[in-house]
């Protein structure tokens, strides 16, 4: 069994929010807490007083412009070397308070994390580099950072420039450089240097599309070398292709910790659920009113509610509708799909497509079901827009219903993860490939595959 190679015990961290008196020096600092000497000690006095300072009753929690934000609270957390954990949550969930802990860039309120062996960190664009110095010399001051040897930096440099492809400004000074290159430049050394442990935040989502597919890649060869990864990304796609485990956090705190599938499983479920565009009492509409959607339900192949879809599965839509008014026709039914982290749209389909067109409506209720069959998006986070219409008349159009996720599966004999190539396309079709003429001597490999 492996040894851990990251173990966080009971791992809080605590903020003071609100108005902050602040000082130009050490001076000012220093008079500062003489004139208010006893309000200073009450101040840093509670820092350490956890049971105040969780219910709420301490000194610093009265203050009148002072509040207390746990961005984490009793986080414990054991990673196997060589294991990959994917570290997903909302916004404000804890994630990079925990990857700065974890990287010595702040310190914890309580609780410890030890970790064993070199760490190398990505967490914002630039981090660790001097922009005076040029990318050249950085790359020298983060292998010397990370403990490396000038030889060691010097057998890497050249795989490190020609991977961050700048080659052709290495030797200009970083605050020259775009939010793009330093990333390029960072992601490159960070990967490089062989550390035991790379920790690397959402910050890959600043460089270009062929850069994140270079990244993805590398992070893949980085696995199964054996090295410890912690990864943090909005993309579940990337995350459950790359990683093993996951952690989620909530709130500051640890929801789920197990299998990397199970884990965004359920928190795709808890987001879908708790997502307010998917309640009909907060959707954002617009049209005539004269007939509403009044439900919107997922389904899976068994008519069972669903929020997460594999690649080949068939996705079922059940849509209730209100009609208030008498009308002539309701010829345009619409349901449009976007990606969710480009707002790019994917699929358009309609109830034309099947001929349904209803004439001489009534008021009353109704229910309708559309069906995608075998759906082959690539694996990520998809939203769903919904439309009616009456000719050149709109009765009602949803433009954020609710969301899915799609997630890898086993469609076809490729040995690159789907979500290698989720930013550069977005649906698979079957394909056939066959040699026409082949070579003489040449062998070609037949790989089994079942479906």
């Amino acid at each position: 069994m492996n040894n851990p190679a990251i173990i966080i015990e009971e791992l809080s961290k605590c903020y003071r929010i609100g108005i902050q008196e602040s000082h130009d020096s050490l001076a000012g600092a220093f008079f500062g807490f003489l004139k208010s000497p006893w309000k200073n000690y009450r101040r840093y006095r509670s820092l350490y007083r956890f049971d105040e300072l969780e219910n709420g009753t301490g000194p610093n929690c009265q203050t009148e412009h002072h509040d207390i934000l746990w961005a984490l609270k009793d986080v414990s957390v054991e990673v196997k070397e060589g294991e990959v954990l994917g570290i997903i949550g909302r916004n404000g969930a804890g994630k990079s308070t925990l990857l700065k802990i974890l990287s010595r860039i702040t310190e914890p309120t309580f609780g410890k994390a030890l970790i064993r062996g070199r760490v190398s960190s990505l967490l914002e664009v630039g981090t660790g580099f001097h922009p005076e110095l040029t990318g050249r010399e950085n790359v020298y001051v983060n292998g010397t950072i990370l403990g490396m040897t000038k030889k060691e930096v010097d057998s890497k440099f050249d795989e490190i420039v020609a991977f961050s492809g700048i080659e052709k400004f290495i030797d200009t000074p970083v605050k020259r450089y775009s939010s793009g290159m330093q990333v390029r430049l960072a992601f490159a050394v960070a990967a490089h240097l062989e550390p035991e442990v790379l920790i690397v935040d959402e910050v890959l989502a600043v460089g270009d599309v062929a850069f994140q597919k270079k990244c993805l890649g590398k992070m893949n060869d980085v696995a199964k070398s054996g090295r410890t990864i912690l990864f943090v990304s909005h993309n579940m796609g990337s995350v459950g292709s790359l990683c093993q485990t996951g952690l989620w956090l909530e709130n500051g705190g640890v929801c789920m910790q197990g299998d990397i599938q199970s884990v965004i499983s359920a928190y795709m479920d808890a987001v879908v659920a708790g997502d307010g565009a998917n309640n009909p009492d907060e959707w954002k509409r617009k049209g005539s009113g004269e007939a509403q959607f009044s439900r919107a339900t997922l389904l899976n192949a068994a008519g069972d509610p669903s929020q997460a879809y594999k690649m080949g599965d068939s996705i079922i839509l059940e849509l209730g509708i209100d009609i208030h008014s008498p009308l002539q026709v309701i010829d345009h039914i619409h349901v449009g799909i976007r990606r969710s982290e480009t707002g790019t749209n994917i699929l358009h389909v309609m109830s034309q497509d099947s001929g349904l067109i209803w004439q001489g409506v009534s008021p009353g209720q109704r229910t309708i079901r559309v069906e995608i069959p075998e759906c082959m998006l690539y694996p990520g986070s998809y939203r769903v827009a919904l439309l009616m219409a009456s000719g050149v008349t709109q009765l009602d159009y949803i433009e954020d219903a609710m969301g899915f996720e799609m997630r890898e599966n086993r469609v076809s004999q490729r040995n690159v993860p789907f979500a290698y190539y989720s930013n550069s396309a977005v649906v698979h079709v079957r394909s056939q490939w066959s040699e026409v003429e082949p070579i003489d001597g040449s062998v070609v490999l037949n790989v089994a595959f079942n479906e």
